[in-house]
């Protein structure tokens, strides 16, 4: 039998219902376990609010009433204790299990899933080009402007998502711009059939979306992620957008040849209304805006981080004077050039120059993302133990940053010398799979070195790889029409000669 008890009212002098005072910067959880002396002995309760902020909002205007929900099994009994609430240690032990994950790395899954959904609605394209094409007629030099228009989006939010992010939260940013690409990837075979400028403007319309999501997801980790567990923190969600490119890779092809090339933009838009529904519940910009986050892992996190008040202005003057900002923008610029024309044009190399089919052109595509989410989480535990050993988070960035650069440039330039596709494969999955330490290199850097910034910061530097991708996907169907190249490999290397 259940009871629902009034236990006692608030007095105008009453300050906390906790061992420490309640304030915003500590509000109540949802539930709390409260004991009571009678006479010789001490009865426990279980006392729990209608919603999120009751107990806050009761301790904060200091008036209102507390009622628990009273079982009639007895829930815990304990001789002569003289304190009147449990301590933080009996609190937290009697949350289950799965609520004591730490909800940093709810919040990190939550990312990596966003990014996921990201490079899955972005790659599809490149897959479902080939029959578009054939059905439209389509010349190379359409597609190449079909591929680029997505980064005419992309391109404009950069900035502005990251001065949204930084003054607004990120929160409120990423899930605006997981809905939004979602709508415009459902909208794609809509506008392929009205016509080629309507499939323009909805692929720029999509490239506003995720182009905010960068920066969003650097504002949110620098508050939620401490320094010793950032580069495994970033690793694994930019493995998210490399685990997008194999799924989008590898589902696109039995999709088109199942139920035509439209199914697959209705089927991977509509799963960012899954995403959305999970993030609005579960997710907040700062673990100070956190209600239900255990006191120990909100010591952990606000002690080992700077400042997570609001930005409310953006010091443009000093941020573009420091040297490490522009080595951050051409460093963005150089590694953006190579890994967006792989990701645009890799199913058309291995389809036009290596005679796979399309549904091998989609699988063996798959590889290279693959290693790359091995390397990229390798690299960040690498990265972090570096830290932790105590080499300077300095020193660790230019080793990883160094990897991800001569990596790549040394096994793309095999291209023009390998002649079987199984060796060309293979050149393309190490490349990828060296690139992928730059995410514990200058992906990392940004939190490093302005971490209140680090949205605004990590917007200004994407701009510049935005341009490299529109300036190195456009350039290479211009060069295939032309037949100044014989194949892609000259424009995969020239990442060489730039980084």
């Amino acid at each position: 039998m259940n009871a629902r008890a009034y236990l006692f009212s608030f007095s105008p002098d009453f300050h906390s219902l906790h061992s420490r005072k309640a304030s915003s910067d500590f509000p109540l959880p949802k539930k709390r376990l409260f004991r009571f002396r009678f006479q010789d002995r001490t009865c426990v309760f279980r006392v729990s609010g209608r919603n999120a902020g009751e107990f806050t909002g009761l301790a904060r205007r200091e008036i209102g009433k507390v009622f628990a929900e009273v079982k009639s099994e007895q829930v815990k009994f304990r001789e002569a204790l003289d304190d009147v609430v449990l301590g933080e240690e009996d609190l937290e032990g009697d949350v289950p299990w799965w609520e004591q994950f730490p909800k940093r790395w709810v919040i990190v899954i939550l990312c990596f899933s966003a990014f996921l959904l990201c490079n899955m609605d972005r790659v599809n394209m490149s897959i479902a080009i080939l029959p578009m094409s054939a059905e439209y007629n389509w010349s190379p030099t359409t597609v190449g402007l079909i591929q680029s228009s997505f980064f005419w989006g992309y391109l404009l939010t950069q900035i502005a998502g990251g001065i949204w992010a930084d003054t607004v939260g990120g929160k409120l940013v990423l899930g605006f711009g997981v809905v939004w690409w979602s709508i415009a990837t459902i909208l794609t075979p809509i506008a392929a059939k009205i016509g080629l400028p309507f499939l323009l403007v909805v692929r720029a319309f999509m490239g506003i979306g995720e182009g905010v999501a960068m920066p969003a997801m650097n504002n949110i980790l620098s508050k939620w992620v401490p320094v010793a567990e950032r580069s495994r923190s970033l690793a694994l969600v930019y493995s998210g957008m490399y685990l997008g490119s194999v799924t989008g890779l590898a589902f696109s092809p039995f999709l088109i040849h199942s139920f035509g090339w439209p199914s697959v933009f209705y089927s991977f838009g509509s799963l960012g209304t899954v995403w959305f529904a999970t993030w609005l519940s579960k997710a907040y910009s700062s673990p100070l805006e956190d209600p239900e986050l255990l006191p120990k892992e909100k010591k952990l996190i606000v002690g080992n981080s700077v400042s997570k008040e609001p930005v409310k202005e953006i010091p443009w003057r000093l941020i573009l004077s420091k040297p490490p900002v522009w080595a951050l923008i051409g460093s963005h610029f150089c590694h953006n050039w190579g890994t967006f024309i792989l990701l645009t044009w890799m199913p058309t190399y291995y389809n036009q120059v290596l005679k796979f089919n399309l549904t091998e052109s989609g699988l063996f595509c798959v590889l290279p993302w693959l290693t790359m989410a091995f390397s990229a989480n390798l690299g960040g535990w690498i990265a972090d133990t570096l830290v932790s050993k105590g080499l300077s988070v300095t020193t660790v960035r230019k080793i990883m940053q160094t990897i991800g650069f001569l990596g790549p440039a040394f096994f793309l330039t095999q291209l023009s010398h390998v002649n079987s596709p199984a060796m060309a494969v293979l050149c393309m999955a190490c490349s990828q799979g060296t690139d992928a330490f730059s995410q514990s290199g200058l992906y990392s850097n940004h939190q490093d070195i302005a971490p209140r910034y680090s949205g605004v910061l990590l917007g200004l530097s994407n701009t510049a790889g935005v341009l490299a991708g529109v300036l190195g996907t456009g350039a290479t169907g211009y060069i295939l029409q032309h037949g100044l190249i014989s194949s892609l490999a000259l424009s995969f290397t020239a990442e060489t000669v730039i980084g």
